[in-house]
């Protein structure tokens, strides 16, 4: 049956506006801080109260299997929605450090019925060439969570709060697109009942927990890298006062390139296999991790930025590849409430590696606290390679039965 040429569009666009909400806090972090006359330590816990609202609201929809039994267009629209409205009350002006920890616990609650949700609406039109779809998917992903850092370079001379209203007018814009354009897909297994067992069910395969462990260890590092981003960039600034680069554009730049490696991903997946493009890209993020005390050591400022894009680019490019994996593993009638439960654990994982950086950064020089993302890509690597069944054949997807 083919799928009409607009879905995918459509799908993509709505993504990077719905996204764009996750890290609208970071891009105005210095404005939150001076308005609200927050702690220095305003970043992480900002942050992670995204994250841990994103993990609450992957849980409730995981255990009550919401996308599998309603139409995942409509979750995805009420999901927007909400997730715009609490966005929005970051501009109050009465906030303080307790509420807007609220707020942005609340904003990653409704995220959690648009990122995985929308890989579910993308799984239940493409069957085929799922890893193509799903890189285009995320690098939406990538894009709306760097574009907080672009309007932020945009907007310098406006409030800072119009970068919030206008994250959240998007989000709106996404979800009306999805609820008008895209209908249920033709390769949707509804569940028809509440199974609370479905949490636990799905990791009875082994090819499924091979690749949701390999997507556990990306996200250690992933999270962590987006952001600090703008604190590598001040460090390398505070190490090197001749530097003149613009923290917020690079922000944006360092993190949007993931965008490309995610689109580049999903094509070098259908030459070289799934699992062996995804743990490619794992490899060189972690070679990253390594090599990064060294790289704030360069005296030139280009050579710093070009390592900066290049890591921005390889420590996403294994997401969709992962996610793929977990599709195209789970019980077809759970999909949705699988991809939940591993964006839940994954996400949840998030926390600790943010967490932890923000203690080392504290305790040592900032320049060498990175190497602790390390510890993500080799437990990914490691658990991936202890199902080597699909290293086989480039037309293979890695982990999926044959």
């Amino acid at each position: 049956m083919p799928v009409r040429s607009h879905i995918l569009p459509v799908i993509v666009f709505s993504q990077f506006c719905c996204t764009s909400l996750w890290f609208a806090g970071n891009g105005v972090m210095a404005s939150l801080v001076a308005t609200y006359d927050l702690p220095s330590s305003a970043l992480p816990h900002l942050t992670s109260a995204v994250q841990f609202g994103f993990i609450c609201g992957t849980l409730v929809f995981a255990l009550l299997t919401i996308s599998d039994r309603y139409s995942p267009s409509r979750v995805f629209f009420i999901s927007a929605l909400f997730g715009a409205l609490f966005n929005g009350l970051t501009i109050l002006d009465f906030n303080t450090f307790a509420t807007l920890i609220s707020w942005r616990f609340a904003t990653g609650f409704f995220l959690a019925g648009i990122y995985p949700v929308g890989m579910k609406i993308a799984s239940d039109y493409f069957d085929k060439g799922l890893g193509k779809s799903l890189g285009f998917l995320v690098g939406a992903l990538v894009l709306g969570t760097a574009f907080p850092h672009l309007l932020n370079q945009w907007t310098g001379s406006l409030p800072w709060k119009s970068v919030l209203i206008i994250t959240s007018i998007l989000a709106i814009l996404g979800g009306t697109l999805i609820l008008i354009l895209v209908p249920d897909g033709p390769f949707r297994r509804k569940s028809q009942k509440l199974q609370f067992s479905a949490f636990f069910k799905v990791f009875s395969a082994p090819d499924f927990r091979s690749a949701a462990f390999g997507y556990f260890g990306h996200m250690w590092e992933l999270y962590a890298f987006w952001a600090f981003v703008p604190v590598m960039l001040t460090t390398y600034k505070s190490l090197h006062p001749q530097a003149t680069f613009s923290i917020p554009l690079w922000s944006f730049l360092i993190i949007g390139a993931g965008s490309l490696a995610c689109i580049a991903g999903g094509y070098l997946s259908q030459l070289f296999g799934t699992k062996r493009t995804a743990l490619t890209a794992l490899s060189l993020s972690g070679i990253c991790c390594l090599i990064s005390p060294v790289a704030f050591m360069s005296g030139s400022q280009l050579v710093f930025l070009i390592f900066l894009l290049c890591w921005g680019m390889v420590v996403i490019a294994d997401s969709p590849l992962f996610s793929t994996l977990v599709a195209q593993n789970a019980i077809p009638e759970n999909k949705g409430t699988a991809l939940t439960i591993v964006n839940c654990i994954g996400f949840s994982i998030t926390i600790f590696s943010i967490q932890l950086l923000n203690v080392l950064q504290n305790n040592i020089p900032v320049q060498y606290i990175f190497l602790a993302l390390l510890i993500g890509p080799l437990t990914g690597l490691l658990s991936a390679k202890s199902r080597k069944k699909n290293l086989l054949r480039p037309d293979q997807d890695a982990f999926q039965t044959q």
